[in-house]
């Protein structure tokens, strides 16, 4: 169990680091911006204060160390979704990744942010209410899929190392 949860951690991290790096190349070499998860983690501390959505979460007061906040849930939130996907799986797909499996999954998550947390930032649905609405769910839809392909190199890299 512990092993497992090892796994867990290390494939989660890993895919969003994944992700992070993407969302570097995206901004550096096509001056495309990155979600600034400081907005998440305001979103979060709102949460907790009673305040689910916001009319645009920009014109929200800051609060103290929503960066931070912002950026743990970030990988929280990749971990958890490592151990959903391995679970749906099942462990026996750590023994033998498939990259099919992790790209749909990874895709699919999508679905939270289209319908969670972009409405409740005030971007829409599916950021139908940003400037550019199109670019925005490409980006997201993109990024996810790099969550999945970051789910199966991650496994494979276990493997490489023989720790799995």
């Amino acid at each position: 169990m512990k092993e497992y949860l090892l796994h867990v951690l290390f494939i989660g991290m890993s895919a969003t680091i994944f992700i992070d790096f993407y969302a570097f190349i995206l901004q550096r070499y096509f001056n495309i911006p990155s979600l600034n998860y400081q907005f998440i983690g305001r979103w979060l501390v709102g949460i907790s204060h009673g305040q689910f959505v916001h009319h645009k979460i920009m014109q929200s007061p800051n609060v103290r160390f929503e960066k931070y906040i912002g950026w743990f849930s970030h990988y929280v939130i990749g971990i958890m979704f490592s151990a959903l996907f391995i679970m749906i799986v099942s462990t026996n797909w750590l023994i033998s990744p498939e990259l099919f499996p992790a790209l749909l999954f990874g895709t699919s998550t999508v679905i939270f942010p289209f319908f969670l947390m972009q409405p409740c930032l005030g971007f829409g649905i599916a950021a139908s209410q940003t400037p550019f609405p199109r670019s925005a769910r490409l980006k997201s839809i993109s990024t996810h899929f790099m969550f999945g392909l970051g789910l199966y190199f991650s496994t494979i890299l276990l493997h490489l190392f023989d720790l799995i």
